[in-house]
């Protein structure tokens, strides 16, 4: 057990000093984010214009669901793991892991880990230098079980982004070229995962629908407990237990597709 906690914390570091070379890269992102953020400021108090509340909930409450996301994305949220998985299996280097005791997803988890803590570190440096001017539009809710609940539901998020984005890159099995599923599978995961406009905002009978989908479980469901647009301890604890059961699913489709995959890969190079 030692050895195996010693092999991937190795990965761990590895990955850590490579995403520090590319530092200048996850902060020019973070900068830019908060370019729009500032749209997103411009327009949500345009939709809140003569009015007080949207969907039950006032501009504050709703600004502060915006900021908390644009943080979250830097820390949970996939970004290249679909083409650097791609890019392994076409160039070859998925060889090297067929020879060797590193499991593949467990080796580009612990990757994906060390460029989440990174990206995550430098979006708060741009989010802490404009809290004065962010601070009138923060409003948290008190400290309540919706917080605790908020930590398995945000590494059950990070490992379903990270899951699919894994799936999707093994379909380098069999598609020369992923980014089309890639392109669709982002703008569905933009407008069902929260990232357009509150989910709670949708009509009643698609929101109920849109709970039982993955991408509800991606950014939505943890920023929604942090920000308290979700309050209801029953319907907490059955997101948690849908959650779960993605986890769980992502998790046997991507074992499905590693193996399946395999038998199609001819292997040379790498």
């Amino acid at each position: 057990m030692l050895a195996v906690l010693a092999k991937y914390r190795a990965v761990f570091v590895v990955g850590l000093q490579s995403s520090l070379v590319y530092r200048w890269n996850f902060a020019v992102r973070a900068a830019f984010s908060l370019v729009h953020l500032a749209f997103v400021f411009i327009l949500w108090g345009a939709a809140f214009a003569g009015q007080t509340q949207v969907g039950g909930f006032d501009l504050r409450q709703t600004l502060t669901y915006f900021i908390v996301m644009l943080v979250l994305q830097f820390f949970i949220s996939a970004m290249n793991e679909d083409y650097e998985v791609s890019e392994d299996i076409r160039n070859g280097l998925i060889n090297q892991f067929l020879l060797k005791p590193v499991n593949y997803y467990l080796y580009r988890l612990t990757v994906f880990v060390s460029a989440r803590l990174v990206s995550g570190a430098l979006a708060l440096l741009p989010v802490l230098l404009a809290l004065p001017l962010l601070a009138p539009y923060l409003t948290l809710p008190p400290l309540s079980w919706n917080y605790a609940a908020a930590v398995p539901a945000l590494v059950m998020s990070a490992l379903i982004q990270f899951t699919i984005a894994y799936c999707f890159g093994l379909l380098t099995f069999w598609f020369l070229e992923i980014q089309s599923f890639i392109i669709l599978s982002l703008a569905v995961e933009t407008v069902l995962g929260g990232q357009v406009f509150p989910l709670d905002l949708l009509p009643r009978w698609l929101y109920d629908f849109s709970a039982y989908l993955p991408y509800y479980y991606q950014m939505y469901f943890p920023v929604a407990l942090l920000t308290g647009r979700i309050t209801d301890e029953a319907f907490i604890l059955r997101g948690l237990g849908i959650q779960l059961f993605w986890v769980i699913a992502l998790l046997g489709v991507a074992q499905l597709l590693w193996h399946r995959g395999l038998r199609r890969h001819t292997a040379v190079g790498g």
